[in-house]
């Protein structure tokens, strides 16, 4: 079963980038050689790691149509998250919703116009 072994964020402004998902999730990014990309450590333990690169080409629309490949990220209190998203300059796409035995998911928009998603677990959710 193919399983993620790494993501990419694309960034207009890579430092306003760096800025929002270390003021949101407490990642930590380091400059890896001498291009503009970042490798991006999540946490320890069970996950998967990242890059962030310098967008090639315009930033896509806010609100468009889903143009990207969306990373949802396990998290413990989502509505926390969506005030911290909010507070450091993102959006909300969609409000959370419930999935039935799974938990409470919503989709939210970085700095840059990039899409992605939190999932709060929480088998009782009707």
């Amino acid at each position: 079963m193919p399983r993620p072994v790494h993501f990419e964020i694309h960034a207009s402004d890579p430092e306003r980038a760096i800025t929002f998902y270390t003021t949101v999730f407490e990642w930590s990014f380091e400059r890896w050689g001498t291009e503009p990309y970042w490798l991006i450590t999540t946490g320890e333990g069970q996950g998967i790691d990242g890059g962030l690169a310098q967008r090639e080409g315009p930033m896509p629309e806010p609100d468009a149509s889903v143009n990207a490949f969306p990373l949802t990220m396990e998290v413990d209190d989502i509505d926390l998250l969506t005030r911290e998203i909010e507070q450091a300059g993102g959006r909300v796409v969609t409000p959370k919703n419930a999935i039935r035995g799974i938990g409470w998911i919503g989709f939210f928009g970085d700095t840059e116009g990039n899409l992605f998603g939190l999932l709060q677990p929480d088998p009782a959710v009707e």
